[in-house]
């Protein structure tokens, strides 16, 4: 049986090393971008790119959206026509970091009007889990559909089905909620280490083998932080949004969360006074330079 072919939308810092991976399995991958640059790294990488995301979605079978949010997401297969160029039987795999209650709403109206299935798969693991095929992507979906997409996943890291359409989306915010939160405490405590004259890369090694290690500790801070690059790939404002889908979901489920809406509220301040485009992991700057 031949490998299905894929479509893929969204082909940026995370798109990019994804469709490599995939056509280097052998699948066949057809892209667009609003960068004519990235879609050259496509092509340079053994893929076809074309311009509009209707050409691409009347090529694919199954259709992978890498995408900044929700509305994108849905003006991209509503509004600009993919899911309806799509052919019959094709299935539609969300891995933006979308909010998890529009997924399922487009989910539903897909269904209604006789369109798509489509499933949700965002990822963690960073670019560095893209480039390696180390992700960790959250699938919300049917079982059977979500099995019938595990070859194609698993070129991309390790697939966890989370449950019903949404909830990759879901998980995806809440851990990006633990992560943001992780990231700035541990900032701080760095900066109060260093003040009373701690060497931070001995700070490190005691919380990594203690008990206040986490993410932060093991892979941020040692790897982009400490060296000065502040180049995770992941963005500040990226962050900053998955964190507030989260909380909104929390409050809209009626369980707030009071330390979680101070970190969305210590980040949002974050992200007016440092550059637009900072890395998410230039809050430890921000952390640092504060009294």
């Amino acid at each position: 049986m031949s490998k299905p072919r894929i479509g893929f939308i969204g082909l940026g810092n995370m798109g990019t090393p994804m469709s490599a991976r995939l056509l280097e399995a052998g699948y066949t991958v057809i892209g667009t971008d609003l960068s004519a640059e990235n879609r050259a790294r496509l092509v340079a990488s053994g893929g076809s790119a074309v311009q509009s995301t209707g050409e691409v979605a009347a090529l694919a079978d199954v259709l992978i959206l890498m995408l900044p949010n929700s509305s994108i997401v849905e003006s991209v297969l509503e509004s600009d026509g993919a899911a309806a160029a799509l052919p019959q039987g094709a299935i539609v795999v969300d891995m933006s970091s979308s909010e998890p209650l529009r997924t399922r709403a487009l989910a539903e109206r897909l269904a209604a009007s006789g369109g798509p299935t489509l499933v949700d798969a965002p990822v963690s693991g960073g670019v560095g889990g893209a480039v390696n095929g180390k992700l960790t992507i959250m699938a919300g979906g049917d079982a059977e559909t979500i099995e019938t997409l595990r070859p194609i996943l698993e070129v991309l890291g390790k697939v966890r089905h989370t449950g019903e359409v949404g909830s990759g989306h879901a998980l995806k915010a809440l851990n990006n909620l633990l992560s943001a939160t992780h990231l700035l405490v541990t900032s701080e405590a760095m900066a109060a280490g260093k003040e009373f004259g701690l060497d931070p890369q001995t700070m490190l090694e005691v919380f990594n083998s203690s008990s206040g290690r986490s993410g932060s500790t093991e892979n941020k801070w040692p790897n982009f932080i400490l060296p000065g690059s502040f180049d995770s790939g992941f963005g500040l404002a990226l962050m900053l949004k998955d964190m507030r889908i989260a909380a909104s979901l929390a409050e809209s489920l009626g369980r707030p969360s009071q330390l979680g809406a101070r970190a969305v509220e210590l980040w949002g301040q974050a992200a007016t006074e440092l550059d637009p485009a900072s890395d998410h992991t230039e809050i430890a700057r921000w952390a640092a330079s504060k009294d």
